[in-house]
C-alpha cells in the first residue's frame, strides 16, 4: 500500500483513487505526521461530499489524537471553509479531505498550517508524503503525552457572517438566480446565505450526494454547462452560477445562458475592488493577461503576475500584500480572506455591482471580451511536453517571451501561454487577440498543429 500511496502525493494536495491509493491506513499517518510536524495544539477537519470521507476523516483524526492533538471538527464543508476556520478559530492548521472535482472514485487532502497557509510540495507536503510512506513508520515519531481530543463545531455562522462583509447589502435588488451546487455540498451555504439576500434562487441538482448521479461536478466541462445554461434560459433568470464538489470555485452564465470565461471576471473583480480600494495591487495569472491589465491601468492599480498554482499565487499574495487576485481557472483570491480562494466570495461581489449598476452581467464583460476575445483553456495529452515547448519557443522566436509560467509569447495584436499541467500529464494552451477573433481562430489553429497531441 505505501509504494503506492507515494503516487497520491500531488504539488498542492494529496490525491488518488480510493481505497488503493488513498486509505484510512494513509489518512492515519497523514494525522500523526501533522500532529508532530508543526507541533500542533488544535487542528480543524472537515469533508465534502464524498462517499469515502466520513471514514477518511475518522482516521485523520485517530492520527492527530494520537499524536496529542485536539481535532475540531466542522463535518461536511466546502473547502474554503477549512481555511476560514483555521484562521477565524486560531488553530495550528486544518486538513479537508476532499478531491474536488476528480470522478467518484477519487479522494484525497487538502493541508493548511496555521494562518490557514498552504502545505505544498515547497512548504513540506513532499516530507509529509516520505514519513508517511515510510517502511517502518512511525520512525521518529512518538505518541502524544495526552490522547487529544476530539469536538464537533458549528462553523457556518460565523462564516456566513464574514462572507457578508463583502458586499453592502443596502445596493441589492431583488435577483434571480439559478444555482447549480452539482450535488456538491455548496447548496447548504446558499440556502443560508439567501435569509439575508433580498434573491430568488432556482435550485438544480441541488441534494449532495457522493455518488454524483449527475456526472462529476466540475462545471468547466462542456457537458456539464448546458443544464444550468439551459435553466436560465427557460425561467428568464438574471443570472446562472454553478460550483465544483467543494465549492471552492464558481462559475457564472450571464441572463443568456452564455457561460462566462474565469478570465473576465477577474477583470471584473479587479475593477470592484479598485472602486473600494483605489491603487490596490492586483494580481493574475499569466495565461490572459491584456485584458486584466487595461483594466487596471484604467483603475490606477498596481499588477502583480504570478506563476498559477493556489501555493504560488498565496504566496505571492502574501509576500506583496496584494488585495484580491485571480486566475483564469476561477480561482479568486481575497487578502480579507486569509489570502485564500472562494466560490462564494465572487458571485456575492458579481450581484452587487450588477445590482449597484443596473446592468445585466452580459453588459458588464460583454465590450471586453469583444476587446480581447480568448480560446478558452485547451488541453492537449503529448508524448514530450518538453520537445513541443522547444519547438513553439523556436518558431516564435521573433515574438516577446516570457517564461514566468510555461511559455509566453506576445506580439502586437495576439498572445499565447502554453505550459504542462501541474497535476496532470497535458499542456494547456490559452489565445488571446486585440479585437480580432479571425486571428484568434487562424492562431489557435496554427499553434494546436505544432503541438499536435489528443484532446484530454
Amino acid at each position: 500500500m505505501m509504494e503506492v500511496a507515494n503516487k497520491a502525493f500531488k504539488a498542492y494536495d494529496i490525491r488518488g483513487v480510493y481505497p488503493d491509493e488513498v486509505n484510512e491506513e494513509l489518512a492515519y499517518r497523514v494525522g500523526r505526521v501533522f500532529s508532530a510536524m508543526f507541533a500542533a495544539e488544535t487542528v480543524v477537519l472537515g469533508r465534502d461530499i464524498r462517499l469515502s470521507g466520513r471514514s477518511l476523516e475518522n482516521a485523520l483524526a485517530e492520527g492527530l489524537r494520537h499524536g496529542g492533538t485536539n481535532v475540531l471538527d466542522i463535518d461536511q464543508c466546502g473547502t474554503e471553509m477549512i481555511y476560514f476556520a483555521t484562521a477565524n478559530l486560531n488553530t495550528n492548521g486544518g486538513i479537508m479531505v476532499t478531491s474536488s472535482h476528480n470522478p467518484k472514485e477519487y479522494n484525497g487532502m487538502k493541508l493548511v498550517r496555521k494562518g490557514a497557509r498552504p502545505v505544498s510540495s515547497n512548504t513540506g507536503l513532499q516530507y509529509i508524503g516520505k514519513m508517511v510512506t515510510a517502511k517502518y513508520f512511525p520512525h521518529g515519531l512518538v505518541l502524544g503525552k495526552d490522547l487529544g481530543t476530539m469536538k464537533k463545531i458549528d462553523i457556518i455562522p460565523a462564516y456566513i457572517d464574514h462572507l457578508l462583509t463583502y458586499i453592502d447589502k443596502n445596493f441589492l435588488k431583488p435577483l434571480t438566480i439559478v444555482a447549480n451546487p452539482g450535488n456538491g455540498g455548496a447548496g447548504t451555504i446558499i440556502k443560508e446565505l439567501a435569509k439575508s439576500l433580498p434573491f430568488e434562487f432556482i435550485f438544480v441538482n441541488e441534494k449532495p450526494d457522493g455518488t454524483f448521479p449527475n456526472g462529476v461536478p466540475n462545471p468547466i466541462l462542456l457537458t456539464n454547462r448546458e443544464i444550468t445554461a439551459e435553466l436560465v434560459r427557460k425561467t428568464g433568470a438574471d443570472l446562472g452560477i454553478a460550483w465544483d464538489g467543494d465549492f471552492d470555485r464558481c462559475f457564472l452564465f450571464d441572463e443568456k445562458g452564455e457561460f462566462i470565461e474565469g478570465y473576465y471576471i477577474v477583470g471584473l473583480l479587479a475593477e470592484v475592488f479598485l472602486i473600494k480600494e483605489p491603487g490596490a495591487k492586483i494580481m493574475y495569472d499569466p495565461r490572459l493577461i491584456w485584458n486584466t491589465e487595461a483594466i487596471l491601468a484604467d483603475n490606477k492599480g498596481i499588477p502583480v503576475r504570478c506563476k498559477s498554482g493556489h501555493a504560488f499565487m498565496k504566496e505571492c499574495m502574501r509576500d506583496n500584500e496584494v488585495l484580491y487576485g485571480g486566475e483564469m481557472s476561477a480561482h479568486h483570491y481575497f487578502r480579507d480572506f486569509s489570502y485564500c480562494d472562494s466560490g462564494m466570495i465572487p458571485w456575492l461581489l458579481v450581484t452587487e455591482l450588477m445590482c449597484r449598476n443596473g446592468k445585466k452581467l452580459s453588459e458588464l464583460v460583454g465590450s471586453r471580451m469583444k476587446m480581447f476575445p480568448c480560446s478558452g483553456e485547451i488541453n492537449r495529452k503529448v508524448e514530450d511536453a518538453a520537445c513541443v515547448l522547444e519547438a513553439l519557443e523556436t518558431k516564435y522566436v521573433d515574438g516577446d517571451q516570457d517564461k514566468l509560467d510555461g511559455l509566453s509569447v506576445a506580439y502586437d495584436n495576439w498572445r499565447f501561454n502554453v505550459r504542462t499541467s501541474n497535476t496532470e500529464p497535458i499542456m494547456r494552451l490559452n489565445v488571446e487577440t486585440r479585437e480580432d477573433r479571425d486571428l484568434l481562430a487562424e492562431k489557435t489553429a496554427e499553434l494546436l498543429a505544432v503541438i499536435g497531441g489528443e484532446e484530454a
